[in-house]
């Protein structure tokens, strides 16, 4: 028979009082998606503390458009690999290398924004000359570094591009410098996908330059095998949520799962699919400290960062 558990009871805002001292009053209120965000929380700090564990962060693009870009930076130092999609590295680079991108709306006239040369992205605009013209500019001029070093090879897997660029990259604010600053691989199995990949396949045709997708894939064999725990903060699906649990099921799932998505499990995507259902599959252990939390990750992420004091 299943434990009526802990009692519900009310939250009780008070003047000044903290994100830790919120999150605290909100441990016993039983109540919906609140509770799984406060159970995350939980699951996070022991994951990142257990010094046995290998612990992933993965994200897709689209929320590198918007200030959580800041947020995730300064999150990196605090796990070993990051897996993430192509769009990451455009928007990352652009903004970078001063792009600016705005604060619109989802319900704008987007023929008349077309012809104003703006792009939508959900709610934020971004004129084609901050992203498309800044990702060319900023990509040829530390690609050009990177071709006339003496340390280059030729041939690149795409966390060891991502590294070289980090290398060279200045911004502070940005997820690929604090990655190369923090020692942080990062994976990009969709590299080619997005305006990063078009400018690489455009420089492959006038320079001696090879991309070799496969040698990061077994980098994350070995470390699945090399790991005898592994744990991920996972926001978003797709091909990064997936290159995570994929390897993870190798070593007999992941110890520790926290997963931030939007989407519904009723349309058997991978996005919207629960951990549970990644238990089936033994991607995540069937013992494992794990919640799959409903929301949008731009509010729901800052709060668990400032609760956890992950700074």
């Amino acid at each position: 028979m299943q434990s009526l558990g802990r009692p519900v009871r009310d939250i009780l805002i008070k003047k000044s009082m903290s994100v830790r001292q919120l999150i605290e009053s909100m441990r016993s209120v039983g109540g919906f998606s609140a509770q799984h965000m406060v159970n995350g929380i939980g699951i996070l700090d022991e994951m990142l503390k257990d010094k046995g564990s290998f612990n992933f962060l993965s994200f897709p693009a689209d929320i590198v458009a918007t200030g959580l870009r800041g947020a995730l930076a300064q999150a990196v130092k605090h796990f070993d690999a990051i897996i993430t999609t192509g769009g990451t590295l455009d928007h990352d680079l652009a903004r970078a290398y001063g792009g600016r991108y705005n604060l619109g709306s989802f319900y704008a006239d987007d023929a008349e924004l077309h012809k104003r040369k703006i792009y939508r992205l959900g709610n934020v605009f971004i004129e084609q000359k901050e992203y498309g013209l800044a990702v060319e500019n900023y990509f040829n001029e530390i690609m050009d570094d990177i071709y006339k070093s003496k340390d280059y090879k030729g041939e690149y897997s795409a966390s060891e591009l991502i590294w070289e660029f980090g290398k060279r990259m200045k911004d502070s604010g940005s997820i690929i410098r604090q990655a190369y600053l923090h020692k942080v691989p990062i994976f990009n199995p969709g590299i080619l996908d997005g305006a990063f990949g078009t400018q690489l396949s455009i420089f492959s045709q006038t320079h001696n330059f090879k991309l070799n997708l496969i040698r990061d894939e077994l980098k994350l064999s070995d470390i699945s095998f090399d790991n005898k725990k592994t744990g991920a903060l996972m926001i978003g699906g797709g091909i990064s949520k997936h290159h995570v649990i994929w390897w993870s099921q190798f070593k007999g799932g992941l110890d520790y799962a926290v997963y931030i998505t939007t989407a519904t499990q009723y349309d058997g995507s991978l996005s919207g699919a629960r951990l549970t259902e990644a238990v089936s599959w033994g991607k995540v252990k069937e013992k494992a400290k794990y919640v799959t939390i409903d929301g949008d990750a731009t509010i729901i992420l800052p709060v668990m960062l400032a609760a956890l004091d992950v700074v």
